[in-house]
């Protein structure tokens, strides 16, 4: 089956939705950040993980080329509404985000779509969050067992909302929000 049109009025309006959506997760994660960064700044990595589903949600309802920044993209301004001081950081996440799930998506032509797929670029961005939060979080001053629980957690975080992002997905697709797919015998 053909890819359906990244420029579709269904592609575009379905993005749009779950781009409001996540995006009001994002805007919420966004006022978190410095609660959970004073509180417990090992979590951070899990939280900013919910960043992941935009992209992941586009990509296993319509299994196509730039679906994944698209949603990424309309879900960091719907953050940046919620949460303006945060605008740059939700459109580069977005940027980074989105670019990852459609590098790996595209490094198999766009036809591997398994679990499997989704977690792999998960750990990317996991590894990302674990490096990039380390250096600008200066979490080398906590003790070995919160730097050890926060590098567990940057690489889970976002495999667990990914996976969580994939039921959305199919919830979504069987109430007729993706296009039928024909089973290949």
């Amino acid at each position: 089956m053909p890819h359906p049109s990244a420029l579709s009025t269904r592609v575009l309006l379905v993005c749009a939705a779950i781009g409001v959506a996540t995006g009001l997760v994002g805007g919420i994660e966004g006022w978190l950040t410095v609660p959970v960064l004073a509180a417990a700044p090992f979590l951070y990595g899990f939280l900013l993980g919910v960043h992941v589903l935009p992209g992941i949600i586009a990509q296993e309802l319509f299994r196509g080329p730039w679906v994944a920044l698209l949603a990424h993209v309309l879900a960091a301004l719907v953050s940046s509404a919620i949460a303006p001081v945060y605008a740059l950081q939700f459109l580069g996440t977005a940027l980074l985000f989105g670019g990852v799930q459609e590098l790996v998506a595209a490094a198999f032509r766009y036809r591997a779509w398994g679990w499997w797929r989704f977690t792999l670029s998960a750990v990317v961005i996991g590894a990302g969050i674990a490096v990039v939060v380390w250096m600008a979080a200066d979490l080398a001053q906590l003790p070995p067992w919160a730097r050890i629980a926060y590098l567990a957690l940057s690489v889970l975080g976002p495999v667990a909302w990914t996976l969580a992002g994939l039921a959305v997905g199919r919830s979504l697709e069987r109430a007729g929000a993706a296009p039928q797919r024909r089973v290949r015998r």
